[in-house]
């Protein structure tokens, strides 16, 4: 058996998904012995990565949503010739015409409007349309489906109009050694280089994409700061994006300048103690595929404030305190009820919600994704 797998988003540059593909490479080399394993990896990662003898890496330095992709990815694909083929992003080479299995991590990017874009509207719906057109083929010509969760699961069932039985979920996971190792106070003053030492803050942890409501955040920390003339934080960690202009400009628009503090890119142990150190963390969105900063942050040892969209009630269960994230009023009364929490609460809720969280797990993930692969090569 002969996979082929595009990982030219391998990498932490490339958010969840770059997660994703890292954990599911790692998973692979634990499990896969007996089959052949072909990776597409961009430069970077071509000279850095070390694989066992059944792996293979291919050097296609291209990148995504490009026409290059589109034209020079099936010929390197067709020069392989796997058996099947993984794309672990919808990001799918048109003109590819063999068995391929898509992993459709959410619907966000097809279901986004004009607001979610820093272009002009011409050339927005210039790639808009055709990046539109690529992932429906691909997932409506794919053999199987993953997703994350039964949330997207029944989404890509609703949006194509596909058969449930042809798609698979693999819940993702947290990494307890990299999030744990960092519990005891901060002992390298990571706090110190943010002036967050001494201060009681709320931590927000990604990109400041649209769908990810970090405007209602930033109301609501200066609304708490108001009503209980209090001097809380808001640090948000997380790698530049377009739009984090248009945060800075709603900071400066809500006069919360001095509640608001922009971290940058934090490493995962920097994370740790970021979490652990925090009031809790806030996870904002109105849309997500699965949610792994919260895990990270139990992990971590912090309370999550989640917005009640049916993923995270999916995932979390009962081990977060939810609000309505379209309610400024509903995010300040969540942080006043986690502000009044005892210290033994504190440490109930976090090893109940880490025990629960212990299901997930990466190795897991391409445990399953591995019996996905023979399970189509079975039936061929």
């Amino acid at each position: 058996m002969k996979l082929l797998i595009d990982a030219r988003m391998y990498g932490l540059e490339h958010s969840g998904i770059g997660r994703y593909i890292i954990n599911l490479i790692e998973g692979l080399k634990k499990l896969g012995n007996k089959e052949q394993f072909v990776v597409l990896l961009r430069k970077k990662y071509f000279d850095q990565l070390n694989l066992p003898s059944n792996w293979k890496k291919v050097l296609a330095n291209f990148r995504h949503y490009t026409f290059e992709e589109q034209f020079k990815i099936p010929g390197i694909i067709k020069k392989e010739r796997p058996d099947l083929v993984h794309f672990p992003h919808i990001n799918f080479p048109i003109l590819y015409r063999g068995m391929h299995v898509i992993t459709v991590h959410d619907l966000t990017m097809q279901r986004q409007g004009i607001s979610a874009t820093t272009l002009p509207l011409p050339v927005y719906y210039l790639k808009r349309l055709p990046f539109l057109l690529a992932s429906r083929i691909g997932i409506k010509s794919a053999v199987a489906i993953i997703t994350p969760s039964d949330t997207v699961k029944n989404d890509v069932s609703e949006y194509y109009n596909i058969d449930k039985n042809n798609i698979f979920v693999t819940y993702e996971g947290v990494d307890f050694g990299k999030f744990e190792n960092h519990l005891r106070g901060d002992p390298e003053g990571l706090l110190g280089r943010w002036n967050l030492q001494t201060a009681k803050y709320f931590l927000y942890v990604g990109n400041a994409y649209p769908h990810k409501n970090l405007g209602i955040v930033v109301k609501a920390i200066k609304k708490l700061n108001a009503e209980k003339d209090l001097n809380i934080k808001l640090a948000i960690a997380g790698s530049k994006d377009v739009f984090k202009e248009r945060l800075q400009n709603l900071v400066r628009q809500e006069n919360a300048e001095k509640y608001v503090k922009t971290l940058g890119y934090a490493s995962d142990e920097e994370l740790s103690v970021l979490y652990k150190s925090s009031i809790a963390f806030v996870y904002p969105s109105l849309s997500e595929g699965f949610g792994l900063q919260g895990l990270e942050a139990i992990a971590s040892g912090s309370l999550v404030i989640a917005s009640d969209i049916p993923v995270f009630k999916e995932i979390y269960e009962e081990n977060v305190l939810y609000f309505n994230p379209n309610d400024v009023n509903s995010l300040v009364e969540a942080m006043k009820k986690v502000m009044k929490i005892s210290g033994e609460e504190k440490t109930q809720m976090i090893s109940r919600a880490k025990d629960f969280i212990k299901k997930y797990s990466w190795q897991e993930m391409a445990k399953e994704t591995l019996e996905i692969y023979k399970q189509i090569l079975e039936k061929k």
